[in-house]
């Protein structure tokens, strides 16, 4: 989880690779209402949001049930989000990609071929609600390279598991 430009993607890629499990893209369960707005410009509403965040919690709990493991990359900014992605399972865990406005300004402005603009960014630091202690989050730094990044978040997940 992180704002747009903390690297979920990437990141979640490389992370689903390193421990064999698949990867999923949250932005593909958007309907295209949503990613038409936030191309023009505008951020989504929680109205918006509530039906994408169900599809989502809907492939995790696809993917749990037929034993599988999965990466899902999802901005998830908010705690109201996330319990719907979790809905109290404790074998799924939040990794939040922290970093900076400038930082990830400054990686956003280098992106192409995103429908989230840049300009986006402040609404998005705006709505963001960082993971309490009680979500037992995994949180990193993203001012790392991203083998780094993905050897902390592996290094923190193996050691706290439920």
């Amino acid at each position: 989880m992180g704002v747009s430009g903390s690297g979920k993607s990437t990141i979640g890629e490389r992370l689903a690779e390193r421990l064999g499990w698949t990867y999923r893209d949250g932005d593909d369960f958007h309907p295209p209402a949503n990613v038409a707005k936030m191309s023009a410009g505008q951020p989504l509403t929680d109205d918006d949001r509530w039906p994408w965040l169900r599809a989502i919690a809907a492939e995790i709990d696809r993917i749990a049930g037929e034993g599988r493991h999965a990466v899902i990359g999802c901005s998830a900014l908010k705690r109201a989000y996330r319990d719907i992605l979790v809905h109290g399972r404790d074998d799924v865990r939040i990794v939040y990609l922290d970093g900076s406005r400038e930082l990830i300004a400054q990686r956003m402005a280098g992106r192409k071929n995103h429908f989230m603009p840049g300009g986006l960014l402040d609404s998005q630091f705006a709505t963001l609600q960082q993971p309490g202690a009680d979500e037992r989050p995994i949180t990193v730094s993203i001012d790392a390279s991203i083998e780094q990044i993905v050897d902390a978040i592996v290094a923190q997940l193996h050691s706290n598991r439920p």
